[in-house]
């Protein structure tokens, strides 16, 4: 699937700003973004529900931009699962087929095909109000499927689901996809949802896509401040590049706060940039321990959150660092107001344009 230069406007607002944008066959790929980024209304321009004002969408070999939703062999699942209350569980699987006018014989035999693939064999007489949440998704993905779409469609069909619920369908879906091959694109502003989902991710933003990648990519190399920021926690130190010392950067973010980072390709001394490093990243330094970066600061906060705790520490300079280190059962926390000595590699933080 292709979309080339696609434009959608409303009124005076651009939905859609010149989007490029390809889905390689049989992968998932997803399109990630905070609310008003332009992700629904780049999912209804490929549905057919949105005809863009510029630009072209194809599916294949075919020219699809202006095609209604029902000729362009596209398979949705939505949030709400939209089932028809009134059918059973094997109609709802069929409506498709039927609107295909295929024989019965065959619509029997593909209804069955999804119910298995799905993992719902036996619940063919079941009514949608009979279901828990989990299985009315699989009945809603059997029915995306059943007709051997071109492409799969999946609008955050995992919201309405509990934690670990959602966390199950999440694989069983990766799982499924990889399975069969299915070309899919996925749309979230979930990030943990769209990292363990993705062979690629696109990070959507006022109508632009930022950032097209791996999730190992996208998460340890984002390519702006917005990726950087929306895309995990992360903590992001405005600075200025003073020299380049072996193809390290040495960052002034204050006067008495210097970082070092690997240079990007042609940065120079001078350049305003962002130097980020992940929560993760940071180690406690013991006494006289040294590290590429390595900072002292207050610890003004303790969030425990499960596997890991997150410490908040506020350093001399006024800058704050967000670290996350795991929780092992039998440890401490450690209490506010200590002193921490804390440092991590060069290797470990990412420039991105200030700009």
């Amino acid at each position: 699937m292709e979309l080339s230069n696609v434009v959608r406007r409303f009124g005076a607002v651009t939905a859609l700003a010149g989007v490029d944008l390809t889905v390689r066959a049989g992968e998932l790929l997803t399109i990630l973004g905070p609310s008003g980024s332009g992700k629904t209304t780049m999912l209804k321009v490929v549905a057919g529900f949105e005809l863009p004002d510029e630009g072209s969408v194809r599916l294949g070999v075919h020219d699809i931009t202006v095609a209604s939703p029902a000729r362009r062999n596209i398979g949705m699942v939505f949030q709400n699962y939209a089932l028809f209350p009134h059918m059973n569980v094997a109609a709802n699987i069929a409506f498709p087929l039927e609107m295909r006018r295929m024989a019965p014989p065959m619509i029997a035999d593909k209804v069955a095909w999804a119910l298995q693939t799905v993992g719902l064999t036996g619940y063919d007489r079941r009514m949608p109000s009979q279901l828990s949440g989990g299985q009315q998704q699989r009945v809603a993905l059997a029915r995306a499927i059943v007709f051997d779409p071109g492409l799969l469609l999946l609008d955050e069909p995992f919201g309405a689901l509990d934690r670990k619920l959602r966390e199950q369908m999440q694989l069983e879906v990766k799982r499924l996809q990889r399975r069969l091959g299915l070309t899919t694109l996925f749309v979230t502003h979930d990030q943990e949802e769209a990292l363990v989902l993705s062979d690629r991710i696109a990070v959507m933003n006022e109508g632009r896509l930022e950032q097209l990648g791996t999730p190992q990519d996208i998460y340890a190399h984002p390519r702006n401040r917005f990726v950087a920021d929306f895309i995990g926690e992360s903590n992001l130190f405005h600075g200025r590049v003073t020299a380049i010392e072996g193809g390290i950067a040495v960052v002034a973010v204050a006067s008495d706060l210097v970082l070092r980072l690997v240079a990007m390709a042609g940065m120079r001394a001078g350049a305003e940039i962002g130097a980020v490093v992940r929560p993760e990243r940071p180690r406690r330094l013991g006494s006289g321990e040294a590290a590429d970066n390595a900072v002292e600061g207050e610890l003004v906060e303790a969030v425990y959150v499960g596997e890991s705790i997150k410490y908040r520490l506020r350093l001399s300079s006024g800058a704050e660092l967000l670290v996350r280190w795991p929780f092992r059962a039998g440890g401490e926390m450690l209490g506010g107001g200590a002193r921490l000595r804390v440092g991590w590699d060069a290797r470990d933080m990412h420039a991105v344009p200030w700009s």
